[in-house]
């Protein structure tokens, strides 16, 4: 006989994970619609959290995360933990696709990539794990930044200035913005030579059970190689992968 959930506690983490950032402050009426649960119960729960520490409430009654939360996360890193749990679903990947697959997280405005997986005869990738580079001339980072909201969007294409990698490069922000606005409705993001001139990439989001961004997956090809009805494969692939990874880290929700 399996051991029995307690309910209490995954319903206080549903609460937890509704956070859509360490800085927004939410009601705990928009807090009980993002996780599901009825007003009261969420209530009840986010007082006990208020009372360890896990959240701070302002004078409106308003929730954000706190300094507990902060401090247990301060040595985790969420690129190991993805890793970690997508090694075997990496290598399926790339075997069944004959190629180079990808898996990067966002961090402080960067696409750190945190594992690359296969090999490829048809395209030399000069890409290595534990490299940074800037999101927006890649699948993998465009991916990415599709999870960002608009304000954070925006605020992130007006910080610098957006170098042409080569000639393919989208460096106007109105055209990108739109582009990453597509890579949300579409699912899937396309680097079409825009990071190295002879290389076509595909890339996906990987979510959390809340609907959050999390990290991204990518395969690389030649960009003669990569036709859309192969396009389309590589994609279906890829998010069938990114949803396994996701089952993966959040083995709890896989069962719900």
């Amino acid at each position: 006989m399996g051991t029995p959930k307690n309910q209490s506690v995954q319903k206080a983490f549903a609460l937890l994970r509704s956070f859509q950032g360490p800085d927004e402050w939410v009601s705990n009426a928009e807090l009980s619609r993002r996780a599901h649960l009825s007003k009261a119960a969420a209530h009840r729960l986010m007082k006990t959290l208020e009372e360890i520490g896990a959240v701070v409430r302002d004078t409106r009654g308003a929730y954000r995360p706190g300094l507990v939360l902060a401090s247990l996360s301060r040595n985790i890193a969420i690129g190991d933990l993805v890793r970690l749990a997508s090694e075997a679903a990496l290598a399926d990947l790339a075997a069944h696709l004959r190629g180079i697959v990808h898996l990067g997280v966002l961090e402080d405005g960067m696409v750190t990539y945190v594992a690359r997986v296969g090999t490829s005869t048809r395209v030399d990738v000069p890409s290595q794990v534990g490299a940074r580079l800037e999101p927006y001339c890649s699948a993998l980072g465009k991916a990415l930044l599709s999870g960002l909201s608009d304000e954070r969007l925006d605020d992130y294409l007006r910080e610098g200035e957006l170098v042409a990698m080569t000639p393919q490069t989208v460096t106007d922000r109105r055209k990108l913005f739109s582009q990453i606005k597509d890579i949300r409705y579409n699912g899937y993001s396309i680097d079409d030579r825009e990071a190295y001139q002879t290389i076509c990439c595909v890339g996906v989001p990987i979510y959390d059970p809340g609907g959050q961004i999390i990290a991204a997956l990518s395969m690389a090809d030649t960009s003669d190689n990569m036709s859309a009805a192969w396009r389309n494969e590589v994609s279906s692939a890829l998010r069938a992968t990114a949803a396994q990874i996701s089952r993966k880290v959040y083995p709890s929700y896989a069962t719900q």
